[in-house]
């Protein structure tokens, strides 16, 4: 099965090569990637330019103008970009670990979507990974990875679940299975079903209300939290804002309430708006 693994980027192409060479290192083979890329400078462009040539990748990079935070609306181009038939989400600081991609494709049945998870790393760590550590997966053992300066906590736990204990930690786990877009997957004609991305949502939960409407349409949740495994590289948050976050949670629940499918900002009003027209939210959130 052909698999386009949609990345999400902006501004980080130190930490967008570790995460390709991590594709580079994968063992299931039949995958495109599609850079969803929502407004870099011409230092991405340069970098996927080099990877194609040093790995083989079949990169295609999907770009568009840096005009505030419109990951929704970049989502949406890379899904119309993509060209096989089940899609794998996840950001641009998201290294795989060599059987991410070959978990995904064991576990995607019809009428299911896939949700998994990351472990975090602190940036020392972050800047301690260099291709020979992805490519030998040594930055997956937690061994290494406290040596080079991670901290434990017990979800780092998820680095050393067997598969047949990641079995049954799927089954007894209470953490929701939402869509998260570090670490999901999902076919392309059920994405295309609720139109894809809702572009009135900035920061704060876009991808989980995604996941709200592919359930509204029928489309089930199954873990892969402890079997598709990626370190999260370090980065700031400093675009977070609160009251926005608080905007998109109304958006969502609202949504989950009248069980809504299609978003009306999506990818069908992609062809009908200016490219360098953001939506604006409502004057207030839905009630």
């Amino acid at each position: 099965m052909r698999v386009a693994v949609i990345i999400t980027t902006y501004k980080a192409p130190r930490w967008l090569e570790k995460v390709l060479w991590g594709y580079h290192a994968q063992d299931y083979r039949d995958f495109e990637i599609v850079i969803a890329d929502d407004g870099s400078p011409p230092a991405t462009a340069q970098l996927l330019e080099r990877m194609r040539a040093e790995t083989g990748l079949p990169i295609r990079h999907v770009w568009q103008a840096d005009k505030g935070f419109r990951k929704c609306r970049i989502l949406n181009k890379a899904i119309v970009a993509a060209e096989a038939p089940y899609l794998v989400f996840t950001d641009g600081d998201c290294i795989p670990r060599r059987d991410f991609l070959a978990t995904h494709v064991a576990a995607a049945a019809p009428g299911y979507y896939l949700s998994g998870s990351y472990n975090k790393l602190p940036l020392t760590t972050s800047r301690a990974i260099g291709r020979e550590d992805i490519l030998t997966q040594r930055c997956f053992d937690l061994a290494w990875l406290k040596a080079h300066g991670l901290v434990w906590q017990r979800k780092n736990g998820k680095l050393n679940t067997t598969l047949r204990a990641a079995h049954w930690m799927h089954a007894m786990t209470l953490t929701r299975c939402n869509f998260k877009g570090a670490n999901s997957s999902v076919w392309r004609e059920d994405a295309l079903r609720v139109n894809g991305f809702d572009e009135r949502m900035i920061w704060g939960g876009l991808d989980r209300e995604f996941g709200v409407r592919l359930i509204n349409a029928g489309v089930r949740p199954r873990h892969v939290r402890y079997s598709a495994i990626v370190v999260h590289l370090h980065h700031d948050r400093s675009y977070v804002d609160p009251e926005r976050v608080r905007w998109n949670r109304a958006l969502r629940q609202s949504v989950a309430r009248e069980g809504i499918v299609e978003t009306p900002h999506g990818i069908k009003q992609l062809a009908s708006t200016a490219d360098d027209v953001l939506h604006a939210p409502d004057a207030a959130p839905p009630a």
